[in-house]
């Protein structure tokens, strides 16, 4: 089985401690540190993760630290560490509060691990994403943000619930920024094979579709404080473990288009097929015209957000 030497996670707020325990479970990685500004946090947490080794099995040893160095020699680094979301925040309100702190850990990856791929999680994080590759001047095939795939989960999830269904029988791309302009591509959303247009009417589909926008802003209306984790991070999982085990797997992810879709230049959920050398390959399937039309709108808000990036102080 393929496996890493080392994988680190730069954050260990409740989806970076949530990721560190998936991919030490997973058993991707000789090694997998834990890094943090907060003398102690990480180190706690990773001792807590590889405590548990012994009754589940993996072999991945876990440390903390408080010094972006010690992601050196790091295969993938997964970058969480922001400002999460409150009740009334837009991703592009957090823009200007997170913009710092990814730069800051994207010039450390340039210099204490310039092999590796990034997963960007960071909100908002198409432009995040943006702004990692533009400062660590990275090829594209390794800088790629989480968002698509999560997208896509909630939205299978919602299709199975309506539909009493297993959630894996439903196939369903979601494209996009990630935010109130992503675009669940009902076209080629299906139940093992059977289109969703043919198990359920207009108006259900509508209402999945807003709801699958609204996602995260829902769970985090209802915790109060903080955002989503569980299923973030599990959709974070499927990409590293995509890549770490050169699966070639089918995925939405933010990858930066250069021509794809009729865009360039900025990140946007796309189909990618994912590998050991990070992004693989784009895949271009036909969209209604709809569909590519709310793509565009999709382009645009993205784009205003990154015009906004190149206004702040760096």
């Amino acid at each position: 089985m393929t496996r890493w030497s080392k994988i680190a996670v730069v954050g260990a707020g409740a989806i970076g401690g949530s990721l560190a325990q998936r991919l030490a479970e997973a058993d991707l990685a000789d090694e997998l540190v834990i890094v943090d500004i907060v003398e102690g946090l990480p180190q706690g947490k990773a001792l807590d993760i590889e405590q548990s080794a012994p009754l589940l099995g993996f072999t991945t040893r876990v440390s903390g630290s408080t010094e972006l160095s010690d992601m050196a020699g790091a295969s993938l680094v997964a970058l969480t560490a922001g400002f999460a979301r409150k009740p009334g925040m837009s991703r592009s309100d957090l823009l200007g509060k997170n913009a710092g702190i990814i730069r800051a850990h994207a010039e450390a990856i340039k210099r204490f691990a310039p092999k590796s791929i990034v997963l960007v999680v960071t909100n908002p994080v198409d432009v995040m994403a943006h702004l990692v590759k533009q400062v660590t001047e990275f090829p594209r095939e390794h800088v790629i943000a989480e968002s698509g795939a999560l997208d896509s989960a909630r939205f299978r999830l919602f299709v199975a619930r309506e539909l009493q269904v297993a959630p894996s029988d439903v196939i369903a791309f979601v494209m996009g920024t990630h935010g109130d302009t992503m675009v669940p591509i009902i076209s080629h959303c299906s139940v093992r094979g059977v289109p969703l247009t043919e198990l359920m009417p207009k108006e259900k589909i509508d209402a999945i579709v807003q709801r699958t926008k609204n996602g995260g802003a829902e769970i985090v209306n209802l915790l109060k404080s903080g955002s989503a984790y569980f299923a973030p991070s599990a959709a974070q999982l499927e990409m590293v473990t995509a890549m770490a085990r050169n699966e070639r797997k089918l995925l939405s992810a933010s990858v930066e288009l250069q021509g794809e879709y009729g865009q360039s230049g900025i990140f946007l959920s796309v189909p990618t097929i994912l590998g050991s050398e990070g992004l693989a390959k784009i895949v271009e399937t036909p969209l209604s015209a709809e569909e590519q039309r709310l793509l565009g709108e999709s382009a645009k808000a993205v784009r205003q957000d990154v015009n906004l990036l190149e206004t702040l102080p760096k």
